[in-house]
């Protein structure tokens, strides 16, 4: 009941458009994660405890369709074993249209829809949102600390203040980080509301951290690849340079030098 109503509460905010998760211009806490700059990568520790917040917490509401159980065991992510994978995709009932009837999950299928009409799926929220606009809403800040979306989620988990208001017979929060300071959304995460089995900290900002890597590798898993892939192309590119510049140097060195 008490994650229905929130979720209520993220569709009454209008969270699927313009609501929590939109970029506005609350105050956004600069959170570090392992996998930022050039050199970042995802922690895989991490992305188990956010998973296991994700699956606890959000998945009673909320989707990732986009995304396949067997991908929770690629390298560069939760990395789960096979094992793992089978039986956590068995937590949940897919619908198979062949059988016209729901069954346990399997590591080919994706996550299932968010149960309740209307739930935004999470899994492009991190990229879909930004958390960081500079002046003037230029962008400039972007280009120094990144899009900011898995702040953004951070920000909003953690930015509730305990304020209360009622208007318009609706109650809303105040949080720091949403655009105009108060939120339909209640408070979603409590300390100690989900226990880790390494013993790693369970206060609502250790888990915002740990939902929000998550949801940020469940909208860019092959980053740590792409990160690769490009200083390879980066180092490609400096020597074709310093190739091009010594060739044109040795092509007009017996030039340069002769009198008119």
């Amino acid at each position: 009941m008490f994650k229905k109503t929130i979720l209520s509460a993220l569709v009454a905010v209008g969270l699927s458009s313009t609501g929590a998760f939109a970029s506005g211009h609350g105050h956004v806490e600069d959170f570090s994660f392992s996998f930022e700059g050039p050199f970042g990568v995802y922690d895989k520790a991490q992305l188990q405890r956010g998973l296991q917040v994700y699956t606890e917490v959000c998945a009673a509401c909320h989707g990732l369709e986009y995304v396949a159980f067997r991908t929770l065991g690629d390298e560069g992510g939760p990395e789960l074993s096979e094992d793992q994978v089978k039986a956590y995709a068995k937590q949940f009932d897919i619908y198979d249209p062949e059988l016209d009837d729901t069954r346990p999950g399997k590591p080919v299928d994706k996550f299932p829809l968010g149960t309740y009409d209307g739930a935004p799926d999470l899994s492009l929220m991190a990229k879909a949102r930004a958390g960081f606009h500079g002046p003037m809403g230029l962008g400039i800040n972007q280009i120094v600390k990144g899009m900011g979306g898995p702040e953004y989620i951070a920000s909003i988990l953690t930015g509730f203040t305990g304020e209360e208001k009622e208007e318009a017979g609706k109650t809303f929060y105040e949080n720091h980080a949403f655009s105009t300071g108060w939120i339909a959304m209640p408070p979603p995460l409590s300390d100690e509301q989900v226990e880790f089995a390494d013993g790693s900290p369970n206060d609502v900002e250790s888990m915002a951290k740990d939902v929000a890597a998550f949801l940020m590798w469940t909208a860019e898993p092959k980053m740590m690849a792409r990160k690769e892939t490009g200083f390879y192309v980066f180092v490609f590119l400096v020597f074709f340079a310093a190739l091009l510049y010594l060739s044109n140097k040795m092509l007009w060195a017996p030039h340069k030098h002769k009198e008119d």
